[in-house]
Order: structure tokens, then sequence, then C-alpha cells
């Protein structure tokens, strides 16, 4: 096999996905990752159809999640004195199998570390491709090559900016930003999540389905694009603070929350397209290549997209021009139907008026248009062939 050391940037959920499958199939892998030690905290994702948890099962992890599953997110939008307006299932946010982000990585990372080298609290700061090899400096000054480079480092990706181009060449804002923190669950709720509107804004809360003492706040706000640090997280809180201004119920409560929260997740809704996947030895993979920040279905389409790049580099013994571009072939249209779902998330989490909430709350009330819309997004996450890689069992 040729090029056999393979290098991936980021462990969240592409990342140790192709780690498990390379390393499996005989590659020697490094997975390298800026957050000194696997992320915490995070929102609920989850995997619908049988395309996502075909990958899952095989994997071996699929009775792993689902031990660990939140059992769905139901949502209740509710006025300034908790009169419900619409309710949303939990299949509707939650997929056939919803797990917390931090309990996905910590087992993806798990089942891949037998078979790769982690390296926390490190990031690529430059590489340079020659004919046969990608020369390789870390933030740590450490110097290394390898055969091949995978960006699976998000929307943001660093990869990406260094070997395709800067970020805004590839990445759209949609007009929203979205906001999480951890925060005491004082608000005397047992379950589920509650959601409060005004126009082009909303701030919820949902339950730790583990501790019911503690609870997640989510926020989303339209707005132009905002600048700011993305390690600035006090500059962050203000932006969050004065775009939830003057709202009722109890956003108060979650501000001041707010105020206090170590840890926040802040980023804009946006969408991630590049014209090729690929450059040279270097290519991208997840929400580096084709993503959305929200409700894209990002994490299900990671997992099918890095089984389906580690199935073709395995199948052509490591010929990786071959092999990414028939994993381009085989992804790239499920990857862009996936992502066409985050152009709509903030629109539906937060209309810009009052009319197009009114209009949101009376459509979702009525079960048939809740089931079409079930169904579609099980479709979507079919809408790729799977093939049966040559990846050792």
């Amino acid at each position: 096999m040729t090029n056999r050391s393979v290098l991936i940037s980021g462990a969240s959920v592409a990342g140790p996905t192709l780690a498990h499958w390379l390393g499996r199939a005989g590659f020697e892998v490094t997975v390298v990752e800026i957050a000194p030690k696997p992320r915490g905290g995070g929102n609920a994702v989850d995997f619908r159809g049988p395309a996502h948890l075909t990958v899952l099962r095989r994997m071996g992890v699929l009775d792993e999640l689902r031990a660990v599953q939140t059992g769905g997110s139901p949502i209740t939008f509710v006025d300034e004195r908790d009169r419900v307006l619409l309710h949303l299932p939990g299949e509707f946010a939650g997929g056939e199998v919803e797990v917390l982000r931090e309990d996905l990585s910590r087992i993806l990372i798990e089942h891949s570390r037998d078979h790769a080298e982690y390296v926390f609290g490190d990031s690529i700061s430059a590489m340079t491709e020659t004919r046969d090899r990608v020369q390789v400096r870390f933030g740590s000054g450490t110097d290394r090559e390898f055969d091949l480079v995978v960006g699976a480092d998000g929307i943001h990706s660093g990869v990406r900016g260094l070997a395709f181009g800067p970020e805004p060449e590839f990445v759209s804002f949609l007009g929203y930003h979205v906001a999480c923190w951890e925060l005491p669950n004082d608000f005397g709720v047992t379950s589920g999540s509650f959601a409060h509107n005004a126009p082009g804004r909303m701030a919820s809360f949902g339950v730790d389905h583990r501790d019911s003492s503690k609870a997640g706040a989510m926020v989303v706000f339209a707005s132009p694009e905002l600048e700011y640090h993305r390690r600035d997280l006090d500059r962050q809180k203000q932006l969050i603070a004065e775009a939830l201004a003057g709202m009722g119920w109890r956003v108060p409560a979650l501000l001041d929350s707010l105020a206090r929260a170590g840890e926040l997740y802040f980023d804009s809704i946006s969408r991630s397209d590049v014209p090729s996947w690929s450059k040279g030895r270097i290519a991208l993979v997840g929400d580096a290549a084709a993503g959305a920040t929200l409700g894209g279905m990002g994490t299900g389409a990671a997992v099918v997209g890095a089984y389906v790049l580690a199935g073709e580099l395995s199948a052509s013994d490591g010929d990786h021009r071959a092999a990414f571009a028939r994993y381009e072939r085989r992804l790239r249209r499920f990857a862009e139907g996936c992502q066409k779902g985050g152009s709509r998330t903030g629109k539906f989490l937060a209309p810009r008026t009052g009319f197009g909430l009114a209009a949101r709350n009376r459509l979702l009330s009525r079960s048939t248009l809740m089931k079409l819309m079930l169904k579609a997004g099980k479709d979507t996450g079919d809408r790729v062939e799977l093939a049966d890689y040559p990846l050792a069992a």
C-alpha cells in the first residue's frame, strides 16, 4: 500500500470516524486537535435514516450510542406566560438516535485510539506539499511529514484555509447567529426543552436528561454578520446580551446565567461550499467540505463521509488521486442535499416577523405536515450508496 501515513486535523466526529476506519485498514494515522482534551459540552446531535445507522453499526458503536441516547428532545414553544403555542416531538429534532456531542466524540475516540495516535492541544500552522509527501509544521513548533492530510476540522477549517484559500471564499453567512451554554436548572422543569420567540429571536433551555439539576441554554437571533474574536468570551457574551435585550419570559434569567458561564459556544449560522474537496495530497471531509453550522444533518453526513473516504483510500491501495475523486463523486450530491437544511434553520427557529412566527406555529401544529417533514429528513439522510469496502472487521 502506498500513502500509508495520514494526518487528520480535528477530533470531533469526522476525524475519529476516519481514524477508526483508516487505522483498521492498515494506515498509520495521526489525529491532531487544537483543544487540550476531548471536547465536553455541546448540544445534542442526531442520526436518521438507514445510511447513518448502517455506518454506525458497521463501526460497532451503534449499541453504545443507544445506551447513552437522550431519547429525543421535544421542544415546546411558549408565549411570555408559558402558554403552549407549538409542540415538536422528540423525533423532529432528535432523529432515530440522538446523543450529546460530547458522548459521541468520546465513543468515537475510544473506538479509534488503538489504531491512531492522538495529539491534543496542538494544530497545523503550515503545510508544504512535495511530490510524494506533505511537510507539516505544528503550532507547537514540531515538524513532521505525512503522505496525506485530511481536514476534518469543521466549517472554519484551518486545513482548508492553509491549502485551499481564505474562509470567505468558501463560507457563506446565512443571516443568523447561535449560542449555547450550560446553566443550573432553576426553572422547576423536570424534562424537555422550552423556547420563546420574538421576531428574529429565539431563547430556549432544555433539561439535562442525565441530571435534572442541570440545563442547557440555546439562543438564535437574526443580525448582520458580527465581528468578534473566537477566543474573546466577554465580547461574545456582550453580543448575545445586546441581541436579546428587551425580551421577556425567562430571558433575563438566561442572560444572568450567561454572565457566569465559564464556557460558551457562539457562531454564525453559515454554510461551506468548496468546489473541489481535494487538492493534491490534501482532502476535506465533513463540514470543512460541505456543511452548515446548524440543521444541515452534518453529524450523520460526517460519519458517512469519513466511511466513504476511508473506504475509497483502502480500495485504491492508497492511490489518493483516484480515491479522492471517487469519494467526492459518491458523496457530493448527498452532502449538498443534507446541508440545504442549514439554510432554513435560522428562519425556522426565529422567523423575522410576527406573521412568520404565527404561520410556523399554525402549520407545524398539523400532524400531516409534521409526518411529511419527518419522512423528508429520513429520506435525505439515506440518499447515498454505501459500498461494502474492504475495511478490516
